[in-house]
């Protein structure tokens, strides 16, 4: 990694210029989407998702959307328009190596 202002290279990756102080690229990660989760689902994946995307754990959201449907009544509305709403994870595609075999033919004597 080098510097874009002064040039200086680097050889980890620091977030600023040690040599003049401009911030330096990092490799940027992709933006979080909110999925409905199908590692985590009882239901649709909308909690097991909702708790991915906040980084908590999924046993805490369902009992706070519990509390919600049960005592203040909107939690059940609300799940079925989070259901039709958030798209769902997609499927983890398998990597399929093809090796290919060699068949050594045997000569045989004439």
């Amino acid at each position: 990694m080098y510097c874009p202002k002064c040039g200086k290279e680097y050889a980890f990756s620091p977030n600023f210029c040690s040599h003049c102080g401009a911030p330096l690229e990092t490799s940027k990660q992709a933006p979080r989407r909110l999925m409905r989760s199908r590692k985590d689902e009882k239901i649709a994946g909308v909690c097991g998702g909702l708790a991915e995307y906040l980084e908590v754990d999924s046993t805490l959201v369902r009992l706070i959307w519990l509390a919600a449907a049960l005592f203040v009544g909107w939690g059940a509305i609300a799940y079925l328009i989070a259901w039709i709403i958030i798209p769902r994870e997609p499927e983890a595609q398998s990597v399929t190596v093809v090796t290919p075999s060699v068949h050594a033919t045997s000569a045989s004597p004439p």
